[in-house]
């Protein structure tokens, strides 16, 4: 292991040690954040986290074999048959996302991403954002298609985030959920955390973070019904968990309590969801823009398959 001994230099005293290496070693802050996290470095001695206040006379103690290391989750361009371009321009690029797509590299996936199909078609996107998830302003699961906005200038990543931020941002889907939910139209109003058991999963849990779902019953079947769902926070697995918390699963969830017999009578392998429209005002323009996605062909199926009392 080559190590480095760096003494608090004058005039960092009182910064964060994740600035502080910034302008030591000319890291990026995403880079100086893993290497942080990975334990890359002590301050006499010690592991600290990036928030860590730096004081005169303190060693830090940087593994500089560590800088070589691959980065976790490191985007790799890999074309994506299926993922047609919504809209583009020289601030955005809006994809139709295939199922069984990442929105960015995570760890212990290895799947195509949207980021990497971008990147094999030759697109150039922001370099907001941590090293693996640039550009990426919000994100649908693997299991869940339809549109997603990618920004490609870096003032398309400041006002997108902003506006998700402030929740001025429509995104509306379409759900096939068991039975009927009652009221037919209603708000879910509850907080979402990780299930306290089950790691892979999210759950209604008291103290979670401010969850709220509008949905509207649009057609009701014998064995389900089509909803579409206008979310106004956007949690991890919002819609799932909402609806599963309400004994209503998305048909084809086996994570959230579906029913296996039905999701293989429809020939479905993953939740009857899907992104249909995202509106947003263009970084630039101003303009309120709205982008729409059709169902892809296995939840046509799924769907046709029900109002023929499947």
């Amino acid at each position: 292991m080559t190590e480095r001994l760096l003494p608090v230099p004058e005039g960092l005293e009182g910064e964060r040690i994740d600035i502080a290496l910034t302008r030591m070693l000319g890291l990026s802050r995403t880079k100086t954040a893993e290497f942080l996290d990975g334990g890359g470095v002590l301050v006499d001695g010690r592991v600290v986290n990036k928030g860590q206040r730096l004081v005169a006379g303190q060693l830090i103690t940087v593994n500089m074999s560590a800088l070589d290391r691959p980065a976790t989750g490191g985007i790799v361009a890999q074309p994506i048959p299926g993922m047609a371009i919504l809209f583009d321009d020289d601030d955005v690029v809006i994809v139709d996302k295939p199922v069984g797509v990442a929105a960015h590299p995570s760890e212990g996936f290895e799947g195509p991403t949207v980021v990497g199909g971008l990147a094999a078609a030759g697109y150039r996107i922001s370099s907001s954002g941590a090293e693996e998830r640039q550009g990426i302003v919000h994100r649908l699961d693997v299991g869940t298609t339809g549109v997603m906005a990618v920004a490609k200038s870096e003032r398309a990543y400041t006002s997108l985030k902003r506006q998700f931020k402030e929740r001025t941002v429509d995104k509306d889907y379409h759900a096939v959920v068991q039975g009927l939910l009652d009221p037919l139209r209603g708000t879910i109003d509850a907080p979402i955390d990780r299930h306290p058991s089950r790691d892979y999963r999210f759950a209604v849990v008291a103290g979670g973070k401010d969850s709220v779902t509008h949905y509207e019953t649009l057609e009701a079947f014998a064995h389900g019904s089509l909803v579409e769902v206008h979310l106004e926070t956007g949690r991890t697995h919002q819609i799932r968990v909402h609806v599963s918390a309400m004994r209503h699963p998305c048909v084809g969830d086996i994570t959230y309590g579906a029913d296996p017999t039905l999701s293989k009578k429809l020939g479905l392998q993953r939740q009857w969801l899907h992104a249909l429209r995202l509106g947003f005002d263009h970084p630039a323009t101003g303009e309120r823009m709205m982008v729409t996605s059709e169902y892809p062909q296995d939840l046509a199926i799924a769907l046709e398959r029900l109002r023929e009392g499947a």
